[in-house]
């Protein structure tokens, strides 16, 4: 039987108009033409309360949490859109990334971040477009076991970059986020 790549993809962002949700579904559409398999999550469908060691160790990781390890560790790769807040990555993106490194008994360190492959990018209102919080995202993955992909595609002035569909009104950037899922597909083809 040949091999399906898994791809979990999300964005850092619980806003319900969000840029950088349009953005990672145009690069899961480029991964699904590639052949992968693909896992669309809102975060927002996942509450998590801010991680703190006390109420995990009275209550154990929260149901949220369990079930996004869960899904992290059945996908090899991740397509992950960050929005940039301050320079840096979201407080929702890092909390949710900080429960789900959390250890549980009988499994393996990071196990749903180790020898994972991830592919970054983000849009923002701003003109860098949200290029300072992908060094952030790069470095917190890359230091969890993820290997981040050298491709990303950070889209500036997102406020006027996207069509009433969720499209990229640029042909050019509809076609260079799409080529971020192909571009983890295949390599997630060739690893296994």
């Amino acid at each position: 039987m040949a091999f399906t790549p898994k791809i979990l993809a999300f964005a850092g962002s619980t806003r319900i108009d969000s840029y950088n949700k349009k953005l990672v579904k145009i690069a899961a559409t480029g991964a699904k033409a590639a052949g992968a398999e693909v896992t669309y999550l809102d975060l927002r469908d996942l509450p998590l309360p801010l991680f703190d060691e006390d109420l995990e160790a009275q209550e154990g990781l929260p149901a949220n949490a369990r079930t996004l390890k869960d899904l992290m560790i059945s996908h090899q790769g991740f397509l992950i859109a960050s929005p940039e807040y301050n320079s840096s990555v979201t407080g929702v993106l890092k909390n949710a990334i900080d429960w789900v490194s959390r250890p549980s008994p009988n499994e393996a360190p990071l196990a749903a971040f180790a020898d994972k492959v991830a592919t970054i990018m983000s849009a923002s209102p701003g003109g860098l477009g949200g290029l300072r919080g992908l060094v952030h995202l790069r470095s917190i993955l890359g230091n969890i076991k993820v290997l981040v992909l050298p491709d990303q595609v950070a889209i500036s002035k997102a406020y006027e970059a996207f069509n009433p569909d969720g499209t990229l009104k640029d042909p050019k950037q509809q076609q260079s986020i799409e080529h971020l899922g192909d571009r983890l597909t295949k390599i997630l083809l060739k690893l296994n």
